[in-house]
This record gives structure tokens, sequence and C-alpha cells, in this order.
């Protein structure tokens, strides 16, 4: 019995954060690790269209980038399967397929459907491919025949969308497609520099990439307990944003005694901050150090790039296939 398949995939929408590196990217890499699973990775830029089809200069750039900060943070490409959405045009057929048995009711009930609108207010969404990103995620998702879909909590909703499109599929037409399990994952929550959750839309994001005084300024401009006007004011370092950091980047023996210090109001924010900044710089080090390298070998990155479009199309074309022949669609006599 071969692998179970994991798919996920990251929309290309500007820099990586620190809440992308602990929110999704750190579980990537244990599960590519772990030796059960085939992994397959993509930058899902068809799906960065949906919210930024009038801005789409940044698209290309912000896909190396993440390619960059994968093969930095731990992704090996001899593992997984790293590849570019648009590059295997397969999910746009699967897509279209499967949007024409997707009742619309399903995706107008979507809770992240309302959510994402007001979180992007300023952006107009009123469009079809917006309210249908969802059936365009199941394709990505079962055109690998997919066991798993590593999740937060959040995001469960998207998975059992994409488990009801499979079973429609497999009802109408043959049991071609295993129904994803969520793979959820303990996600710790990442707020950016104010208290709110960390979002390139909101300009609150410490990168992967921030290093020196950058690092230091976001860090001294975090949002910290609000009962703490003063220094001599005991603090409540479960409400602080800036302990759950330390709590990611310092030593245990650290965490205990900046938590016991703030609670008897023996250290201040400031000095909190600095110690959390030069945590962040050392344990973000080797990180640094391999995106310096990838920045400078580039044609390493594309190779890595077009090596994953070719084993991810070789097993979507076949899956296609298999999908047009149950839906006597295809093209043979």
């Amino acid at each position: 019995m071969g692998k179970k398949r994991i798919v996920s995939g990251m929309r290309p929408t500007g820099q990586l954060h620190l809440g992308n590196l602990h929110g999704a990217l750190t579980n990537w890499i244990a599960l590519q690790n772990h030796g059960e699973y085939d992994c397959f990775y993509f930058v899902a830029d068809w799906h960065a269209l949906t919210s930024d089809y009038a801005a789409t200069e940044k698209i290309k750039s912000s896909t190396v980038d993440i390619f960059v900060d994968w093969l930095s943070a731990g992704l090996d490409p001899q593992m997984s399967t790293l590849f570019i959405q648009s590059s295997v045009k397969e999910h746009a057929e699967l897509f279209l397929l499967l949007s024409m048995i997707t009742p619309l009711a399903w995706l107008e009930r979507n809770p992240t459907y309302k959510e994402l609108k007001e979180e992007l207010a300023q952006k107009d969404l009123s469009t079809f491919g917006f309210l249908g990103y969802p059936v365009l995620m199941a394709a990505d998702i079962i055109l690998y025949k997919a066991y798993g879909v590593p999740v937060g909590v959040d995001q469960l909703p998207h998975v059992e969308l994409t488990r009801e499109i499979a079973r429609r599929f497999n009802y109408l037409y043959a049991d071609i497609f295993p129904v994803p399990e969520a793979l959820l994952t303990d996600v710790p929550k990442i707020l950016g520099t104010d208290g709110r959750k960390m979002s390139k839309s909101y300009n609150n994001s410490i990168f992967i990439s921030d290093k020196g005084n950058e690092l230091k300024n976001k860090v001294a401009s975090m949002f910290t307990d609000p009962q703490r006007q003063r220094k001599s004011d005991p603090g409540r370092p479960e409400l602080c944003n800036v302990y759950t950091f330390h709590q990611l980047y310092s030593e245990p023996e650290t965490v205990a005694e900046i938590a016991t210090a703030c609670r008897r109001a023996a250290i201040g924010c400031t000095e909190c901050k600095k110690r959390l900044a030069e945590a962040i710089s050392e344990g973000m080090k080797p990180i640094h150090e391999k995106r310096e390298y990838y920045l400078n070998h580039l044609k390493d990155v594309e190779e890595i790039i077009e090596d994953g479009n070719i084993r991810a199309r070789r097993i979507a074309s076949e899956t296609l296939l298999e999908a047009r022949e149950m839906m006597k669609i295809n093209h043979g006599l």
C-alpha cells in the first residue's frame, strides 16, 4: 500500500509572515518529514485572482518569494512535490466540470464567504470567481485523490464542502474520488503587531524575511496587555501577544521567568520586547541564511518548480482523463 497523499496550497498575495510559518508551513514540514505521507504543496495563483484580480502585478514575484520561503523553512523538493497551480491546467478543467454539479446554495452558505468579504471590504468581491473559489479548491484537492488536507479549525467548512462535492460526483458518475479527511492542526494564535489577526491586508505582519532593525521596530510596536499603562502595573502574560511569541521563540526557562516577572511588574514591556526581538532573530537565523542562498540561486528555484510541475501534471492528467470518461465527455469516438 502506497503512502497517503496530502494536498495543500498558499495564495501568492505577498510575502509570507510568521503567522503563515507557524499556522501552516511548520505543519507541512512535519507531515513531509513524518514518512507516512506523499505531500503535494502548491502556490495557488488562480486563487489569488479571486481577490486580487484588479492588481495582479505582485502575483509573479510573490510566487517566487513563497518558494524561497518554503525551501528556506525546510520543505524538501526530494520529499514533497512543490508546484504552481496555473502550470497544471487540469486544475482549471476539473474546476469547470465540478462547477456543473455544485449547487449554488452550497456556495452561498459557506461561512467564510461573508467573513472574507467583510475583511476585504475595500475590494469589489461580487464576482463569480470569488463565490466559486471553494469549487476550485475542491478540484485542487481531489485532482490528486488526496487522503487528507491539513487545516486549522477555521478552514473546516472548506474541507467539508470539498467532501460534499466529491461525494456528489461519485454518486452521479462513478466512485473514483476518495472523500478527503480534514487533518486538524493545533494552530497557535498568531496575532499581528496591532493585536488583530496577522494579515497582509491589515499591514500588521512580521514577515519571514524581516531581520535587523526592521524586525526590532516591528516587535517594538507590538500591542501588549492594555492593563499595563506603566512599568509598575502587574501584567497578564496570558493575554499578551508578546508573551505568545516568547512561547514560540524563547527557551522554556526564559518563558517561565518572563511570565513571573510580568505578573510581578519586575520587567517592563520595552525590555520584554527587546528580548523577544533577539529571540526571534536567533530562531530565524537558519531560515534567513537559507533565504540568502536561494535568492542568490534563483535558477535552482526555477528548476525545482518546473520539476514539481511535471510531477504534478503526471498525476493530474491521469485523474482528469478518468473523470472525463466517467462523465462520458472524452474526445475519443
